[in-house]
């Protein structure tokens, strides 16, 4: 009994072949937000989620806003107590290089393991890239520092007053993993300050709004 043949694939022609190619790459050349399709947040999580352990996305960004003030404190409040003795003058330059590491570092990385553009301005004081925030970011250093410190004083007077320890002492020193969970602590705060705010605002143009439509 003789076997049927395969059907085969009617013969395309070159022209066919070029024209498809010739839409794939004006689709990838136009492509834009625009006319490009919306991918669900869950499809993209496959393509950047790897094997092995799998840290909480906000866990990972909380730890990127500790590490970094943790290092400047390290390397400018220790590393520089000899050169620059009086601690003033040690927060003062602190200060500035915090702002700078802030602007520099901190937020790019934030951007950097964004899933999407801006998803992760939330966690910036000043999410907008520009020269004006640099000045920006050292006067917010600046404010959480003074938070910083004020909170150190408070702890250092509640432990002298508890153990008994000479007012001279100071039972609880600067140092870097601490520091760096104070500055996380209240920049944190201010951050979230901020969104409330501006959310609170947000509703009081609705409202206003909506009653002048009213009327």
């Amino acid at each position: 009994m003789k076997q049927k043949p395969e059907a085969r694939e009617p013969h395309k022609a070159t022209s066919d072949y070029y024209k498809l190619h010739s839409e794939a790459v004006e689709d990838l050349v136009t492509a834009n937000k625009e006319n490009s399709p919306k991918v669900p947040a869950s499809e993209l999580k496959k393509y950047r989620s790897g094997t092995g352990l799998h840290i909480p996305e906000h866990i990972r960004l909380l730890f990127i806003k500790f590490w970094f003030p943790a290092a400047v404190c390290y390397f400018f409040l220790w590393g520089l107590g000899n050169a620059v003795p009086f601690m003033m003058d040690r927060l003062f330059i602190t200060g500035i290089a915090m702002g700078i590491v802030t602007d520099v570092l901190t937020n790019n990385a934030l951007r950097f393991f964004a899933a999407t553009k801006g998803a992760n301005d939330r966690y910036m004081m000043f999410p907008k890239k520009g020269y004006i925030t640099y000045p920006l970011n050292i006067l917010y250093a600046f404010v959480v520092l003074a938070l910083v410190f004020t909170l150190y004083n408070i702890l250092n007077i509640a432990l002298l007053r508890l153990t008994g320890a000479p007012e001279d002492s100071v039972p609880l020193g600067v140092e870097p993993v601490l520091f760096g969970l104070f500055y996380l602590m209240f920049d944190s705060l201010l951050i979230g300050a901020k969104h409330l705010f501006l959310k609170i605002l947000s509703d009081a143009k609705e409202s206003a709004g909506g009653s002048g439509r009213k009327s």
